[in-house]
């Protein structure tokens, strides 16, 4: 094994990157994760694993295979939000990227997100090209999208990598499976809400970035390859994102697109609801409902953070508008 290249002090043209991991669990995942960061061609790295109490001997592992890594032990699980926050809080680079412990990045993933945020200095995001883990031709994501009616698209999901994603594009938020962040812009916009816990949480935080005037750029150089859902899905990941959506409409959507799309929204959420109730057999449907009603009783909380976010907005009507996807576009997925 080749030595680490990771935590060298970085020079003064060379931004320090922090790699925030969230873990639970996932020993299994953790080797492949970590030895692709050693194997960086962009060696200013800061590597932090936040440990949600594993009980499977991940903080052992680390300890002894990966001594380089900085480990932030958390009493108990906070959820994929509440271990990034702890990551992010504990980050020192200028730039604090959020990867998942279930990804493979490529040598050069490091270096081309480093580049990136070099030539754009209107970004404050910036989102990785993600191909599937065992299907290295078929996309996860490339780059985020947000759709009229308030359902969060997966752009490009399950298809096949044929050179349609190959050039640098400006879309809506990173996905939080590797989702890279400027610091100036965390230290004004806040971290992941903690409410959230898992699921959408990057969506929440892709609209307070927009508001604030900072835009998300995806590139085709960052490449990433996922194991989907390896360590989230099912039942859970039902519940949360039918509680988050409605979370985020709530909070985030600007009144003025809320008057011109509601019939759209509500369309779409009655749609979810009906989609679940036939399916009731079903737990991830069942969970999925539960998700929406959970969600409703929490408007008055999200209510009260929508009054703080909507007054950081510094962009024109007209530019929001632009960002959102149209109803034709329907390929959606689960957004961790």
């Amino acid at each position: 094994m080749s030595e680490p290249s990771v935590n060298l002090p970085p020079l003064p043209d060379q931004p320090l990157v922090s790699v925030v991991i969230p873990n639970w669990n996932g020993a299994h995942h953790l080797p492949p994760c970590l030895d692709a960061l050693r194997a960086q061609t962009y060696p200013y790295l800061e590597v932090i694993v936040a440990d949600n109490a594993s009980t499977d001997g991940s903080q052992a592992l680390l300890a002894e295979r990966y001594p380089e890594v900085r480990v932030i032990a958390l009493p108990e699980n906070r959820g994929f939000t509440g271990a990034c926050n702890a990551g992010m809080e504990a980050a020192r680079g200028e730039i604090v990227v959020l990867l998942n412990n279930d990804t493979e990045v490529d040598p050069n993933w490091a270096a081309a997100l480093v580049d990136t945020f070099r030539r754009h200095p209107e970004v404050g995001m910036v989102a990785s090209k993600m191909l599937l883990f065992d299907q290295r031709d078929r996309f996860h994501t490339a780059g985020d999208l947000y759709r009229v009616d308030g359902r969060p698209l997966n752009r490009g999901v399950w298809e096949r990598d044929q050179g349609q994603y190959d050039r640098e594009e400006y879309v809506f938020s990173a996905c939080g499976g590797s989702a890279a962040y400027r610091r100036a812009m965390l230290d004004e916009i806040g971290l992941l809400d903690n409410d959230f816990f898992f699921s959408c949480e990057d969506v929440d935080l892709g609209w307070r970035a927009q508001l604030a005037g900072y835009r998300c750029l995806y590139t085709p150089h960052a490449v990433v390859y996922h194991h989907l859902a390896a360590t989230g899905g099912g039942v859970t990941a039902s519940y949360y994102d039918g509680r988050n959506t409605i979370w985020i409409l709530v909070k985030d959507y600007p009144t003025a697109l809320w008057r011109k799309h509601a019939l759209k929204i509500v369309r779409a959420q009655l749609g979810l609801a009906w989609e679940a109730l036939r399916a009731w057999r079903g737990a991830a449907a069942r969970a999925r409902l539960r998700g929406m009603l959970a969600g409703l009783f929490g408007v008055p909380k999200m209510l009260r953070k929508r009054r703080a976010v909507q007054r950081s907005c510094r962009v024109p009507l007209s530019y929001l508008e632009s960002i959102l996807t149209p109803l034709t576009e329907r390929r959606t997925t689960r957004k961790e």
